[in-house]
């Protein structure tokens, strides 16, 4: 063991030495030196986002450092995003290896860590055409409808109880992710005896984690960490699961085009030559992973820290309440067509949204970080940025599908979200339906301002405990 700790120190000096010989002579932005071989990876926490903004507090929106042996740029203003993911997106569109990826996402053939090429942007020419276009997402408008109904009905039967919203709207993303994508709903222990959102959490937050073996790679196999393990463990699950669904269409009826899931129109261009996506199995299954997470977790984490803000701002709840009043009335719940009518619920999702940005971007080999919730806190480009006030959305342009790069929830330029529509539309409704149809208090007469607001990290950032409330009827119908 003393041997072999020897030569990984001394394979990392010669390395270390000659890495800092090529890069001497080159400019690079400023940052924390680090240590030799670790670089500054001990300088990032249980939260790095957070790490990652105070340093850049220090050093400036863009900042070098290295984690472990990899250079890397951390991006955190919108001035310097739009450098990145606008001016230069074509040079860092690409994902580096990634282990995470590769075991759990078969070989990083998914859109989110895949590599930048033909194949990535047939898979998400794919997407956009035939799996997340308007008509595709209206043909799902009744499912949502429905399931978005079982909800309500389960609260009203509730009224003046306590309940884990957290929970009850995880089930509901699931659910609504489940029939979109799979075609029908899938119990939790169909997947695991863990449960859809607990093995989804898990394989986000892995996909997150800083992984030693991705930043000094020749210690990778050791797995010091223990990830590599449980990145395996999670990798099976979810190609059994993915196994077993696209068997079982296969082995289905004749859907017409009306009636096909994602799986199905996938299935359709499976070992084809006459289409140009020529998709097999393990690119199904990938694809398929990232559509179920996407709108599942994303949506999920979205409508939470929606509802924890309007409930802990209780001003803005009002707000929000007496303009559903209005365009809607008591008398009937929210429906789809209402939701371009509401201004101001939008501009108070776009505000939860900037506070609380569902992905962590990371944008070729040189790693960038385009932190986006440090970008969306940046003082010169928002007025007290730490405080919940959408009305600073009045009268602005300001809007969140990535064109304007001090609000970036869901990424821009090449990278960005392809499911952006389907789920703004998902936290739209599921938050206007819920402060429509109940008041909302804190169990055990706590305080709106006394409501726990900590996150916790991973590729969407959650609620690190989860939110529970009293519902209470308001509708006359």
């Amino acid at each position: 063991m003393i041997l072999i700790c020897i030569s990984i120190f001394l394979v990392s000096l010669a390395f270390l030495l000659l890495w800092g010989n090529k890069t001497k002579a080159k400019k690079l932005p400023p940052g924390p030196k680090g240590l030799p071989i670790l670089g500054s990876l001990l300088k990032l926490g249980a939260n790095p986002h957070r790490d990652l903004h105070q340093l850049s507090q220090k050093y400036g929106p863009i900042m070098h450092l290295r984690l472990g042996l990899i250079p890397t740029i951390v991006v955190s203003s919108p001035q310097a995003a739009e450098l990145f993911l606008k001016t230069h997106d074509l040079v860092f569109a690409s994902r580096p290896p990634h282990l995470a990826a590769k075991i759990i996402s078969w070989d990083q053939r998914n859109l989110s860590f895949g590599e930048y090429g033909s194949y990535w942007r047939n898979m998400r020419k794919m997407c956009t055409l035939e799996l997340l276009s308007h008509a595709k997402i209206n043909s799902f408008k009744t499912m949502r409808e429905q399931e978005l109904d079982l909800l309500i009905m389960f609260l009203k039967a509730n009224d003046g109880t306590k309940v884990d919203l957290s929970a009850k709207v995880s089930t509901l993303a699931a659910d609504m992710s489940c029939r979109m994508v799979l075609g029908k709903k899938y119990i939790d222990k169909d997947l695991d005896e863990k449960g859809f959102k607990a093995v989804m959490q898990e394989g986000m937050h892995l996909a997150a984690t800083p992984n030693i073996g991705d930043y000094i790679p020749y210690v990778g196999s050791l797995d010091l960490q223990g990830l590599t393990r449980r990145m395996k463990a999670i990798g099976k699950i979810f190609d059994d699961f993915f196994e077993k669904i696209i068997d079982e269409h296969i082995q289905s009826d004749y859907k017409d085009d009306k009636n096909k899931d994602f799986v199905d129109v996938m299935l359709g261009f499976l070992g084809t030559q006459e289409s140009e996506y020529r998709i097999e199995r393990p690119n199904i299954k990938a694809i398929l992973l990232d559509m179920l997470a996407g709108s599942m977790d994303t949506s999920a984490t979205a409508i939470e820290w929606a509802i924890s803000e309007l409930i802990k701002n209780p001003i803005v709840m009002k707000k929000v309440q007496n303009e559903l009043e209005t365009v809607v009335g008591m008398k009937r719940k929210v429906e789809e067509s209402d939701l371009e009518k509401l201004e101001y619920l939008d501009m108070a999702i776009k505000e939860s949204l900037r506070l609380h940005p569902v992905i962590f971007s990371i944008p070729k080999k040189a790693r960038v970080i385009v932190n986006s919730w440090s970008v969306m806190r940046d003082p010169n480009a928002w007025t007290d940025p730490e405080m919940f006030w959408p009305e600073r959305f009045e009268e602005s342009n300001i809007d969140v599908r990535g064109r304007d790069f001090q609000l970036i929830p869901f990424g821009s330029g090449r990278r960005g979200c392809p499911g952006l529509q389907l789920g703004l539309t998902v936290i739209r409704l599921v938050v206007a339906q819920l402060v429509h149809c109940f008041d909302w208090k804190l169990p055990n007469h706590m305080l709106p301002s006394d409501l726990d607001m900590t996150e916790e990290f991973g590729l969407t950032m959650p609620r690190a405990n989860h939110l529970t409330a009293i519902p209470t009827y308001r509708l006359s119908g």
